[in-house]
């Protein structure tokens, strides 16, 4: 088994992970025997060809799908053993996530976006107090009361990425966090995720971004289903 930084101190690690899609013949393992392990204080960046494996990577690590063989844990929380229900609770807390396609709900503004995991959690308070200092610090003053479909795209991923950080969970995920962005816009997001790995929270992403790259801890390859 690879296992790749302090397993026994990381806030989340993977062991053996295995996914496979399909049945006998058309069965096709995507991710095949993938473990590694991220402490807090350290950003990992996940490269690869289309198709290798890293946005189901992304989607195992935080519960969004579960393993065919393996086991995540998250905060020293093994996922396989939660109900649906409790790993939605547990994510909500505990995990950030960036989606490439943003994920923003079309009938919420923008802020109301950004504050949607303090709601379910129903941290109200806190959860206003982050996202204003995530409003300041993204840019995005002048469009937090609109739709998203009213915003550009590196608009959408700003909100996303504010609403990722929202509850300051100690593990997030990004897949393609700059991938939206002008240059100006991408530098902030990089300043914003590299705050983030200084307070102590765990960053895993996929990026084709080299500026993004240059900025991790450790570069990971990831080829048809295994790290290199």
């Amino acid at each position: 088994m690879r296992t790749e930084g302090p397993a026994a101190t990381a806030t989340v690690s993977a062991r053996e992970l295995r996914r496979v899609y399909g049945r006998g013949h058309a069965a096709r393992a995507v991710l095949d025997s993938v473990s590694l392990a991220v402490g807090p204080g350290e950003l990992v960046a996940i490269l690869g060809p289309s198709g290798s494996g890293k946005s189901t990577l992304l989607n195992l690590l935080g519960g969004l799908d579960r393993p065919t063989a393996g086991e995540v844990v998250v905060n020293g929380q093994s996922l396989e053993s939660l109900s649906e229900a409790a790993l939605a609770r547990f994510r909500r807390t505990t995990i950030g996530f960036v989606f490439q396609s943003f994920h923003l709900i079309p009938e919420l503004s923008a802020w109301e976006n950004v504050l949607l995991p303090a709601r379910l959690a129903r941290d109200r308070h806190g959860g206003r107090r982050r996202a204003l200092a995530l409003v300041e610090t993204l840019g995005l003053g002048a469009v937090i009361g609109q739709l998203p479909i009213d915003l550009s795209g590196g608009e959408r991923q700003r909100v996303a990425i504010a609403r990722a950080l929202v509850m300051d969970p100690p593990l997030v995920l990004a897949d393609e966090p700059t991938g939206n962005l002008d240059a100006a816009s991408g530098a902030v997001v990089i300043e914003v995720l590299a705050n983030a790995v200084t307070a102590g929270r765990a960053v895993v992403l996929v990026t084709h971004d080299d500026r993004l790259a240059r900025t991790a801890h450790r570069v990971i390859a990831l080829r048809d289903g295994r790290l290199e």
